[in-house]
């Protein structure tokens, strides 16, 4: 199968959405397929590299994201490319530039499109005129417009779902978490002298405990919970370091945060890292911690579970099935309950690694291996119900269906569209 990928985020850019769109191309090409990924431009980019396999496309920076791209046009090259590469199916994973015109060509050539929605926008309103200029409606609205257009939306967790549902998408919603590739994680991939060297080039004693926070430096993150707890639990751990991974637009106001709390002696920004070598910095955390509400996955969870360190996470519909408490990790729902959590993971050893070898046996779920199965099984029913069977575009009579058990757990709205194709087809 030749599978096209429209996404406005991609490596070198570092993201939850990049890393899940290069899982995925590694293991679909695994198992026999060729991915084709349709982006933007990135002066950093290896494009020796990608050649062949990464097509980019002219982009300026997204004005309230500057570390972000969107394509300024496109339409015709990746119209030449889809016939070309004789696409298959087409795979969105953008609401806006790459994922309008993947949506277009899927119209354009009569292609099967899905969609994986990556990011709940309500939670980043405050980048868009502090929240003033576009409200939650409004998001809500062109979600579903967007949505709806496709002919399977693809989510990593119930509470996304479950949001999309809110919103009035009345499309086939499969959940299909992302997969991590845990080997990348383990902790004897890791050089114990390197570790050493590492955690001296950044100021961290062999003696300190380590409370690491991984992922983007922004507002929705709740990374400034974790700094107000942090003064409190240096008085019970006194020699205790906050290792903040990252980088983003919070970065400045989070320093300042720290000077103001007194704690700048404890507290390490040790920048944006890349994903090779991001399994590095995990492993010299002895807990993980995150305060964040706006995930819809929490690869970062995942990605510290095989690492074999302890998860502290807030309570939220994302973790619910993955930070069980007391059992896989520890979880709060108050930001003043965090201090004390932090300081028994801290000082309870042996329950940490209870708790960290619990969370390595319960994520098998989430391997990249599964990830990679998951979404071949859905490419190639979503092509079969469309009218692909071996490859050839065989469209069968509308009471016909090749995979029935995935039809009948399609809404109405998408069956009427799918015969809408088929009556179109045939004319």
């Amino acid at each position: 199968m030749n599978i096209g990928i429209f996404t406005d985020t991609f490596f070198p850019q570092i993201s939850g959405v990049a890393t899940s769109i290069k899982t995925m191309e590694k293991e679909l090409t695994k198992r026999g397929h060729n991915v084709y990924i349709f982006t933007t431009s990135d002066p950093q980019a290896d494009l020796v590299a990608e050649q062949g396999k990464v097509f980019r496309f002219s982009s300026i920076p997204f004005v309230f994201f500057p570390e972000r791209r969107i394509a300024m046009a496109g339409t015709q090259k990746v119209a030449r490319l889809i016939k070309r590469l004789e696409i298959d199916v087409i795979h969105t994973h953008t609401e806006f530039s790459m994922g309008l015109i993947g949506k277009k060509m899927a119209k354009k050539f009569d292609l099967p499109v899905l969609h994986t929605y990556h990011t709940m926008y309500e939670d980043y309103l405050h980048y868009i005129g502090k929240g003033k200029l576009i409200g939650q409606g409004v998001v809500q609205k062109l979600s579903r417009a967007f949505c709806e257009s496709m002919d399977t939306v693809i989510v990593p967790t119930k509470k996304v779902q479950l949001s999309l549902r809110r919103y009035g998408v009345n499309n086939h919603i499969r959940i299909i978490p992302t997969g991590t590739e845990f080997k990348s994680f383990q902790p004897d991939r890791f050089d114990k002298t390197v570790l050493a060297q590492t955690k001296a080039e950044l100021g961290i004693l062999p003696e300190d405990k380590v409370v690491v926070s991984v992922g983007r430096v922004a507002q929705e993150k709740g990374i400034d919970i974790i700094v107000r707890a942090f003064p409190s639990v240096l008085e019970e751990v006194p020699n205790a370091k906050l290792l903040i991974v990252g980088d983003g637009p919070a970065r400045a106001d989070l320093e300042e945060l720290v000077f103001t709390e007194g704690i700048s002696k404890s507290v390490i920004f040790a920048g944006e890292q890349n994903w090779e070598t991001i399994g590095r910095f995990y492993q010299l955390g002895d807990v993980f911690v995150s305060a964040s509400t706006s995930e819809t996955q929490g690869m970062t969870y995942i990605e510290a579970m095989a690492s074999g360190i302890p998860v502290i996470a807030k309570a939220d519909r994302s973790n619910e099935n993955l930070i069980l408490n007391w059992k896989t990790g520890r979880s709060f729902r108050r930001d003043w309950e965090l201090p004390e959590v932090v300081c028994d993971m801290l000082q309870q050893t042996e329950v940490a690694k209870r708790l960290a070898t619990n969370a390595l046996q319960h994520i098998g779920s989430f391997s990249a291996e599964r990830f990679g199965a998951n979404l071949e099984q859905l490419y190639m029913e979503t092509c079969e119900n469309y009218g692909w069977i071996d490859g050839q575009r065989t469209y069968e009579p509308l009471d016909q269906y090749t995979v029935s058990n995935y039809v009948l757990s399609i809404p109405a709205a998408v069956l009427q569209k799918r015969d809408k194709k088929v009556r179109k087809y045939h004319e």
